[in-house]
């Protein structure tokens, strides 16, 4: 697998802050563990491996068995944070997050490294956006799709914390920390970076700073738009999604597919409740081989491409 190209200055690989927050949990409690498909490296857990080797298990590049190794261990007293590319743990190891994960309500924590298109140039193989369509029928399964570092951090601490599956999926693509006037994490709420009534974008993980900036251009024009970061995909804040739809108008905006995925969930919710106007922003199906910066402004997934998805949308408003 290719490296990651080094972050800007002021950009953040999350990954980072995965792998800080894990060694800080871990060295204070001595049940948690980490289970590798030879992703040590991918994972950023070098410094895990070399703190605490026998609290490490790597079963090589066998995903099926990453997970079930997981869930075992999970039986046996431990927390498991089991680390591999999102692409395989959520596809290779389907049956085995279903059966032994979900289905058992076991305490393991999945966690889904260099998801969406992160891979860029490896090209479909390693694309991960079906991932959140497949894992949000499991209704017992927490999915967070944290937008950066400092919500990373929040992410795996709630997961350590809370006693149950978890599934948090990590990008490797560099994203800046947010501005937040008021910081604060919780499973299952919404988090509103910027107030609006004209209409609301709902994004999560790396789209979240495109749809901030993708907000102060509209500005610009007049146009207020909330911007709402929906870090939990399940389960989903159904009232902030409620309080979305009184704007008139939403678009989702998510590195995913545009099928299944955070805007399906959201339109479940709208159009059982309060139908307005909707754009899912997102992967049409299979996407051709490129970087990720080249396949993000090849479907309109930029500052830009939200803000003219906006625009359309709010024309359709009554």
């Amino acid at each position: 697998m290719s490296a990651a190209a080094p972050a800007k200055a002021g950009m953040f690989d999350c990954r980072d802050s995965f792998a800080a927050t894990i060694e800080s949990l871990a060295a204070t409690d001595p049940r948690i563990v980490t289970v590798v498909s030879d992703s040590v490296g991918s994972s950023k857990l070098a410094g895990f491996k070399q703190k605490w080797p026998e609290r490490m298990v790597n079963v090589g590049i066998a995903e099926q068995t990453v997970v079930a190794v997981g869930a075992g261990l999970a039986n046996g007293g431990k927390v498991p944070f089991v680390s591999a590319a999102a692409c395989f743990l959520s596809a290779r190891a389907l049956e085995q997050i279903k059966a032994d994960i979900a289905y058992s309500n076991v305490n393991v924590k999945l966690i889904g490294q260099s998801s969406g298109v992160a891979y860029g140039e490896l090209g479909p193989t390693h694309h991960s956006i079906e991932d959140m369509a497949w894992l949000r029928l499991f209704n017992n399964l927490t999915l967070i799709v944290p937008a950066d570092p400092w919500q990373t951090e929040q992410a795996i601490r709630a997961a350590a914390a809370m006693d149950g599956p978890v599934f948090v999926r990590v990008s490797r693509m560099p994203v800046p920390a947010l501005e937040r006037s008021h910081a604060s994490f919780e499973i299952g709420q919404a988090e509103t970076l910027i107030e609006g009534d004209d209409i609301a974008i709902i994004a999560n993980g790396t789209m979240v700073h495109r749809a901030v900036a993708a907000a102060k251009i509209l500005a610009g024009e007049g146009i207020r738009a909330r911007v709402v970061n929906m870090a939990t995909v399940n389960p989903l804040d159904e009232s902030a999604i409620l309080a979305a739809a009184e704007t008139g108008a939403i678009v989702t905006v998510e590195e995913h597919s545009v099928r299944g995925g955070l805007g399906g969930a959201i339109a479940e919710i709208v159009t059982a409740n309060t139908p307005v106007p909707m754009r899912i922003m997102g992967f049409p199906g299979f996407v051709p081989t490129g970087s990720a910066e080249w396949l993000m402004e090849h479907f309109g997934l930029t500052e830009t491409g939200i803000a003219e998805a906006a625009r359309q949308t709010i024309a359709r408003k009554r």
